[in-house]
């Protein structure tokens, strides 16, 4: 059974959940946002590379480990409901990253594709973790208390994710203060750092976080694989009745697109415009810091004026950042575009993720949460390959992230046509007939 809606806070349990948050976000700061995408231009990539060509590698290693995750995400989550291994299965890809993160220690000068083998990997192990993870917000909070959970999450993962990315700033500004003999090599320490801080703060979500089991639940081998097989057929029979998920999922779709590619190709979109790398750093900095209480912030107006309406509030904001980063010119300008992500990037994930957990069957969620994660990851495809493609073909990169704001204005259209409805108790046949 999932949290009863009038029951109170199990605090050892909602903070557990949420420090996993600050666990992987060190992989989303130190590693997707800030160095690798620099790394891979000024170390692994060899001298002389255009950088709209380093430019689309990045992109569509990016593409690539989203296709992956996009592609067995609903699968995956249908067996982990029926065989109650959610946590199982979360445990399974913190490991995948962690081990891959940590592995890009080892890569040597110039050997890109091992470098992005690697990158893919660990990514396809942070996105297959939070798939799982989104799941359990219905088992480890009441629905009155969604917005305000799925925002600590956010939250501690701004605060942890800045922490140690702050840490590894210095640690690769100062070098020989940490014994290192460049900063490229405390950039290869940072990896290493990276992989053991999300190793020891996913321990708590597993020692503390009991996974409600369904009736007659339990992970048997292909027994269980079948009736997952079995339980996302069924489902997918049904998505033409599950109106208010499918107009969420498609909206989501599109704005997500936009959020998701802000923060893939920030640092790289700063490079290419020839921002100094040190600016770039500081600006994801004042992003983290920002976001930390900017998210609690926004977890309480979901909880006082509805989430969707935070949602739309973000949305406008990002228009106007997608506007104001075209013309862009020097790195003050950067930081100002920092500080306006940080008051809302946290808000629009935490926000949207607690919206879709009322719209769906709590006895589903990770199958439904793996279609939520799909469509995440087809965004992440679309969005990357899109800057790229324009970027090449323009050989301007301002023209790229213009293509994405159409993504915001379509996606804040179809999500006006969701009505919300605390449906997290239902069941599959009554969301149909929502």
């Amino acid at each position: 059974m999932a949290a009863d809606s009038n029951s109170s806070l199990s605090w050892r349990k909602v903070i557990s959940w949420a420090f996993y948050d600050w666990a992987n976000s060190a992989y989303a700061t130190t590693v997707i946002a800030g160095f690798f995408p620099i790394f891979l231009k000024d170390y692994w990539v060899p001298a002389g590379t255009a950088e709209t060509i380093s430019t689309a590698r990045l992109g569509m290693a990016n593409s690539v480990a989203g296709l992956v995750i996009a592609a067995m995400a609903p699968m995956l989550g249908a067996i982990a409901d029926r065989g109650g291994a959610k946590k199982k299965f979360l445990v399974f890809f913190a490991t995948l990253g962690v081990v891959m993160t940590a592995g890009l220690h080892f890569v040597a000068k110039g050997n890109w594709g091992l470098a992005l083998t690697l990158y893919v990997l660990a990514t396809m192990g942070f996105s297959g973790g939070n798939i799982f993870y989104d799941s359990m917000l219905v088992s480890v909070a009441p629905e009155k208390k969604f917005d305000f959970v799925s925002a600590l999450g956010f939250s501690l993962g701004y605060l942890g994710g800045g922490l140690l990315f702050g840490f590894n700033v210095w640690m690769v500004l100062h070098p020989e203060k940490f014994g290192f003999v460049d900063s490229s090599a405390a950039v290869r320490c940072a990896f290493l750092l990276v992989g053991v801080w999300w190793a020891v703060f996913t321990v708590p979500l597993m020692l503390f976080v009991k996974e409600p089991q369904r009736d007659g639940a339990g992970f048997g081998g292909w027994a269980t694989v079948k009736a997952g097989f079995i339980q996302f057929r069924d489902t997918f029979r049904e998505v033409r009745k599950l109106r208010m998920v499918f107009l969420f999922l498609a909206a989501y779709w599109l704005y997500i697109d936009g959020v998701d590619t802000i923060i893939q190709m920030a640092v790289d979109y700063g490079k290419s415009l020839g921002f100094p790398s040190s600016s770039l750093i500081t600006a994801l900095l004042i992003t983290q810091f920002v976001g930390f209480p900017a998210a609690i912030v926004f977890g309480k107006l979901g909880e006082r004026f509805g989430a969707r309406t935070g949602i739309f509030i973000a949305l406008g904001v990002y228009l106007c950042v997608t506007i104001y980063g075209y013309f862009m010119d020097n790195a003050k300008e950067f930081y100002v575009l920092a500080v306006v992500i940080g008051l809302v990037q946290g808000g629009v994930q935490s926000l949207s993720r607690s919206f879709y957990a009322r719209l769906i069957p709590q006895d589903k969620a990770a199958e439904f949460f793996g279609f939520y994660n799909m469509l995440g990851k087809f965004a992440a495809i679309l969005g990357p390959a899109i800057m790229a493609v324009a970027g090449m073909i323009s050989g301007n990169p301002r023209v790229a992230i213009l293509a994405i704001i159409p993504l915001f204005i379509i996606g804040g259209v179809l999500l006006a046509m969701v009505k919300p409805t605390g449906g997290s108790t239902n069941t599959l046949s009554e969301i149909g007939k929502i």
